[in-house]
């Protein structure tokens, strides 16, 4: 996993230690997106197991039973659930791939830490450890104090509860990204 993980679409990873904030603070940055035009997909690392279906529900007997993959569809929603029993941690590269039909104009990835994307770091002043600020693929962090170590000036820095200025950040490295990949595409 050494070269960078790319799709059509722009995918920032936001890494941080458990109890940090990473959803918190997406449920306040994903309207402030919105709010700029951008449609984002969000992909969710989960370290256990979890159940989407309810026992006793027919989606859960048709899944016990063995259909694979189970897809479950009304008028508001559809879900997508799939078994995966011989996979020891979830492929991102393929889980990015499924959002390619959707078009979106972001994926952000919470979690998946090591794989190889650009990330938003967030780090709270005494959650976890510090190396995680050190990450080759760090573009921003959003931290809770001054930072505990020295960080290269090539990454920004921005204050955890900022979320606003965090939204103006990530659509700043949006425009950024897609610059980049329109240039290449017009050698």
């Amino acid at each position: 996993m050494s070269n960078e993980l790319t799709a059509s679409f722009p995918i920032l990873g936001i890494a941080a230690w458990s109890g940090t904030g990473k959803t918190t603070l997406l449920e306040k940055l994903l309207p402030l997106l919105a709010a700029y035009g951008l449609k984002v997909a969000v992909i969710k690392h989960a370290h256990h197991s979890f159940e989407v279906d309810q026992p006793g529900k027919d989606s859960y007997k048709l899944r016990s039973a063995g259909a694979a993959p189970v897809l479950v569809a009304s008028r508001q929603r559809f879900a997508l659930m799939q078994e995966t029993p011989d996979q020891e941690e979830p492929d991102l590269a393929r889980l990015i791939t499924m959002m390619v039909p959707h078009h979106p104009d972001l994926v952000i990835v919470e979690g998946f830490k090591a794989w190889p994307i650009p990330k938003l770091v967030l780090y709270r002043d005494g959650v976890g450890d510090s190396a995680i600020l050190t990450d080759p693929w760090v573009e921003a962090v959003a931290l809770s104090a001054p930072s505990p170590i020295d960080l290269t000036s090539c990454v920004a820095q921005l204050n955890l509860d900022d979320s606003d200025a965090i939204a103006r950040w990530i659509v700043t490295w949006i425009n950024a990204k897609n610059q980049t990949v329109a240039s290449k595409k017009e050698r």
